[in-house]
This record gives C-alpha cells, structure tokens and sequence, in this order.
C-alpha cells in the first residue's frame, strides 16, 4: 500500500452537500416513470416505504461508519463483521451502484444539452461531462466537495422555486386520476423509481476517510442530508403530480413516450415554455444532473479505491495520486467503465442494475451490522442507531421485499447483474482469495 493518504479536508456542511448532491438528480428525472407503473397511489406508497427503509437504513449505517471511518464503506463493514467472501460481495454490490449510476445521469445531461443545442450529439456532451468532472476530482476532494456544495445548494434553491410556482396551482383532485392504473402489482413495479429518489445517499460513508473528526462530521452529514431529501422528494411529488395528474408530467402533450422530464413537464402547464422564469427554471434544473453525477463519480472512486487497496481488484486501483492525495486512477477506472456502458443506449436497463447493486449492499450491510453487534460488542461506537433492533431489522425486511420485487417484474436484468456478481466472485475464489491467504500466513509468519 503507497504511503501516501488521502487528505482529511472535509466538515459536515460538506458531508451534507455530498450526502444532498448524490441523490438530488433523483428528484429531477427518472422517478415520473414510476407513475407510469403505479400511478400516485402507486408510487406514493412505494415511496412511503422506500423513505422508511432508507431513514433506517441511514441511522444504522451510520453507526458502522462512524465506527469504521474507511473508504470503502459497506465493504469495510461486510469484510469485518461477515468475512471475506461477503465482504468481497457487499464490494462488488456497491461498486454496481456506484459505477452503472452515473452514466443514467450523464445520458440525462446529454439528451438536456442536446435540446439546447441540438446540432452537437448528446454523447459528446456525456462523455465531456465525464472527462470534466473526473478532472476535478482528481484535481483534490476539497476542491471537489466545495464544488458539490455550491452546485447542490442552488439545485435545492430550483427545486424550492419550482414548488413556489406549482403549489398554488395544486389540486388535491389531481392525485385522484387514475391513481392506480396498474392495480395492487404497480406498487412493487413502481420501487426501483421510488428507491432512484433516495440512491447513493449512503456514499458519505466512502469519503469517511477524509472527514475532519469523522465520528462527529459523518453523524451531522448524513442526519441532516437524509432529511432534506425526504422533504424535497414529498414537496417535489406532491407539487409536480398535483398540477395536472400523473399523467401530464409522464407523458408531453400528443405523445405515448415516456418522459425523463417530469418539473419541465409540469411546468409547461402554468407558465409558457417562452416565459423567462420556465427557461430560468430548467437551466438552473441542470445543476441537479450535475450535483448527483459529479457526486456518485466521487464516492464510486472511494469504493473502487479501497477495493484496490486490500487487493480486492488489481492493486494499481489502490494507490493515491502522490500530489493530489486522491484516487486518481480508481476514478478514471470507474469513468471508462461507465462510457462504455453510455454506449448500449439502455439509461432504464442501467438504473435498474445500480438499483439492484443498492439494494444487495443494503442487505449484506444490515447482516454486517448485526453481526458487528454480536461479534465486537465492546467497538467503540461514537453513534449508537436509536430503537435497537428495530431501525435495521425495519431497513434489512424492506430492502429483502423491494429486491424479491425487482426479481420478479425485471427478470433478465436480475440475470444480468447476478452475472456480474457471479463472474466477479468466481475470479475472487480463483485468484484472489488464495493469494491473500497466503499472504496473510506470511504476515503472521514473520
């Protein structure tokens, strides 16, 4: 392992601007296709308790991350409460996530500029917007952080203005139409959309490493980013659905095609797509892509980084870039694999794969903090996860119902990402775990 660390630069105004950034894109696009499978009812109640099993989930993993301030988040927390082998799964799930959710969000900030400037193809500006923003996180976490901050601040302050506009235009009868198009079965179709309202929001605990006091920072970072976002998600559904019906912010006017544009949608029907305030709006709206994707990009470097570092993945992922004190060739790692994956065109198929990557490390993380109880009772825990077993009972049934569900309404691409995770561990028990056996005998030898 390179001697050199990563830099400790980051406060808990920063850790909340991550913890906001990651997930705010969730409010400005994917989860309106949600609508199109459960209709308000739907999708209200899916979100309902998607919002219970992440504010569960948050506390108890907070408790582990402030205990174990490691890069590597889940993986950490797996690898020393449940051992290697699940401990290498939880790191595989989070990897998923973290890098299959950026390229959805780069292919939102392409389709967005190409509307703008329709001459210029969207994937250049997605993969322009890799190159950029990959540059600044090499470039330093602190300069990265602030960056973040300032640009979730004002998307927030969009989202806020977008709710001015569009709550004295509410009607409570427009929750009512067609509210459950699909029945009792949309529900459950309409999770992984309500869990893209909340995904990522556990990577405060990957840049952990690099808070300032992180027992302290870690704690207020993530309390207060999980609720600001539980706020923003009930005033932005309620407000974009109570205008016109779930119907006029899934679909534009005279077409059948879904639409990754719900708050656009909506507001089209109060002020006209000429008015100053609407162009204001959506350009200001473009910050929310930016915050989450440029957020994701940092912590998926983090998780990569510490997979690299305890030779998990090849050990050139885990050094740190000697001037910049950041993991310069983890990011760039996690940026190619996610331009390929831009190239398939499938922005849904990939949302739904960083989905089931969230939902496998949300449970392997619940029985590692269970285990973590058990096992090392007297681990100094800065933070203790109030309602004792309840919260991570509630978070680990929730989570264990919402994959069984992805299972069984998006079969071929549960196949796809048990591929994944299958050849992953296959190469782990090929390669890997004999090579660290033995280097751990040798440890213990000398």
């Amino acid at each position: 392992m390179s001697g050199v660390q990563l830099n400790k630069a980051l406060n808990p105004l920063m850790l909340w601007g991550l913890g906001v950034g990651y997930v705010i894109s969730g409010m400005y696009f994917g989860w309106n296709l949600g609508l199109a499978e459960g209709g308000t009812y739907g999708l209200a109640i899916a979100t309902f308790f998607i919002i219970i099993m992440y504010c569960t989930f948050t506390f108890s993993y907070t408790e582990m991350a402030c205990a174990i301030p490691k890069a590597g988040g889940a993986f950490e927390y797996a690898n020393r409460g449940l051992g290697r082998h699940l401990g290498f799964v939880a790191g595989i799930a989070q990897n998923i996530e973290f890098v299959f959710a950026p390229p959805a969000i780069a292919a939102a900030i392409g389709a967005y500029l190409n509307l703008l400037y329709p001459s210029v193809d969207l994937m250049v500006f997605a993969i322009g917007a890799y190159l950029i923003f990959t540059g600044i996180n090499i470039l330093g976490v602190k300069l990265a952080a602030s960056f973040e901050l300032v640009i979730t601040i004002l998307a927030i302050i969009e989202l806020l203005i977008f709710a001015g506009v569009a709550l004295p235009e509410f009607k409570f009868e427009n929750l009512q139409l067609n509210p459950m198009p699909n029945g009792f079965s949309g529900i459950f179709a309409a999770i992984p959309f309500a869990i893209w309202f909340f995904l990522a929001i556990e990577g405060v605990a990957n840049v952990a490493e690099e808070a300032i006091n992180p027992q302290r920072s870690v704690l207020i970072g993530f309390g207060s980013a999980i609720i600001t976002l539980v706020v923003l998600c009930v005033l932005t559904f309620v407000s974009a659905v109570g205008v016109a019906g779930w119907e006029a912010i899934v679909y534009p006017e005279g077409s059948a095609v879904t639409s990754d544009s719900p708050l656009p949608l909506a507001l089209s029907k109060i002020i006209n797509e000429s008015h100053i305030l609407y162009k204001l709006l959506i350009g200001i709206g473009l910050l929310g892509l930016v915050a989450s994707f440029h957020g994701i990009i940092l912590a998926g470097g983090r998780a990569t980084f510490e997979f690299g570092r305890v030779g998990y993945a090849p050990q050139v992922l885990g050094k740190v870039h000697s001037k910049f004190r950041t993991p310069a060739n983890a990011l760039i790692a996690n940026m190619v694999v996610g331009i390929i994956a831009l190239f398939t065109g499938k922005t849904g198929e990939i949302i739904a794969i960083a989905c089931f990557g969230a939902l496998c490390l949300y449970i392997v993380s619940m029985f590692s903090f269970f285990a973590l109880r058990k096992k090392e009772p007297a681990m100094e825990r800065p933070f203790k996860v109030p309602l004792f077993p309840l919260f991570p009972a509630l978070a680990l049934v929730i989570a264990v119902v919402a994959l069984i569900s992805m299972i069984y309404h998006y079969p071929v691409i549960a196949i796809v990402f048990l591929g994944i995770v299958s050849l992953s561990y296959l190469y782990f028990l090929l390669f890997l775990n004999k090579k660290m056996r033995y280097s751990t005998l040798w440890t213990q030898e000398k």
